[in-house]
């Protein structure tokens, strides 16, 4: 086992359907503190029920666990947004972002590694993919690969969820207008040193992923892009460019050929509708962009913080070398 005398942040995002979830948080919170000279364990629940806000809160008590960091949203929000609640306030030298469905948090000891070592940003990436309907993982993968095609960035291998980041890569997500934009987009962003790690574990009782969750995640990255969307609309505006070009060089053609006939009828009628539908094409694109922007503009925040708890047993406290001179007085 090795030893890090740094303070480490550990991001964990929960929701109702999380089963065992006190034995998870307590091996998570052993786990790292023989490993690290301080830590906390930030919370943050997403738009939890009663029972599961009472049980976290519970957790806090004298009895509970030790650094825990608890924040309750009013609403659920997305992954990447609701680890960015945890990590806004996280004081850590660096911070792990943790799912205790399908993430292997052993992993935490070789990342601490590559981070001290220079990385700014660690991520890991699970070989075994969790539990997802057919359709999840097709339109995941026609996704990804789009993506990767306008962007650069393999979202799956390049940006997987659990990543590990310095204090200085969070300070520079702070000083953006959507700091959550910029989180799930980190790989594109050029300045850090980065380490990909790769790790085989077996998910116990990971949810199943469904083709919804899909699409609303696909939704929110590719138009919170500021090039991805742009980019396809000029895609098929030269596409329909290229389209016309040839049609009239074969109206020129026939016309060539043969005078006499009536030409174009049924080309002219297919490269009518052809062109209508790449023009709703683009037309969907673009409304989707600058209904993106106009969200962006106007909207309020990205989360609320309903209740925020701390535990009653905090180690650095304990660590504190205070001296009692009241004995000395007089």
């Amino acid at each position: 086992m090795q030893f890090f005398p740094v303070f480490l942040s550990a991001i964990v995002v929960i929701k109702d359907q999380e089963t065992k979830l006190s034995s998870k948080l307590k091996n998570i919170s052993e786990y790292i503190a023989p490993r690290v000279s301080d830590y906390e364990v930030v919370v943050v629940v997403n738009g939890g029920q009663v029972s599961l806000i009472n049980e976290i809160k519970e957790l806090t008590s004298e009895k509970g666990i030790p650094n825990l960091q608890v924040y309750v949203l009013t609403k659920e929000v997305d992954s990447d947004t609701a680890s960015w609640v945890g990590l806004e306030p996280s004081l850590g030298d660096y911070s792990v972002v943790i799912d205790m469905e399908n993430d292997d948090y052993e992993l935490i000891e070789r990342m601490l590694e590559e981070a001290t070592s220079g990385s700014d940003v660690v991520f890991a990436s699970n070989e075994q993919e969790p539990p997802c309907t057919l359709f999840y993982r097709l339109a995941n993968s026609i996704f990804n690969a789009l993506f990767k095609r306008f962007n650069g960035v393999n979202l799956t291998k390049d940006a997987p969820n659990f990543r590990m980041m310095s204090k200085t890569v969070i300070n520079f997500i702070l000083q953006h207008k959507s700091p959550v934009i910029v989180y799930k987009f980190l790989p594109a962003t050029g300045g850090f040193a980065k380490k990909n790690l790769s790790y085989s574990y077996q998910a116990d009782n990971a949810s199943t992923k469904k083709l919804r969750h899909a699409l609303a995640k696909g939704s929110k990255l590719a138009f919170s892009s500021t090039q991805f969307p742009m980019r396809v609309v000029t895609l098929l505006t030269l596409f329909g460019a290229g389209a016309n070009l040839l049609y009239s060089i074969y109206v020129l053609w026939v016309s060539f050929m043969n005078p006499n006939v009536i030409s174009g009828w049924a080309s002219l009628s297919l490269q009518q509708s052809g062109m209508f539908v790449l023009l709703s094409m683009v037309l969907f694109i673009l409304g989707e962009y600058i209904l993106n922007v106009v969200k962006l503009a106007n909207d309020g925040p990205d989360y609320h913080v309903a209740a925020e708890f701390t535990s009653a047993l905090i180690t650095r406290r304990n660590k504190l070398n205070l001296e009692d001179n009241t004995n000395n007085e007089g």
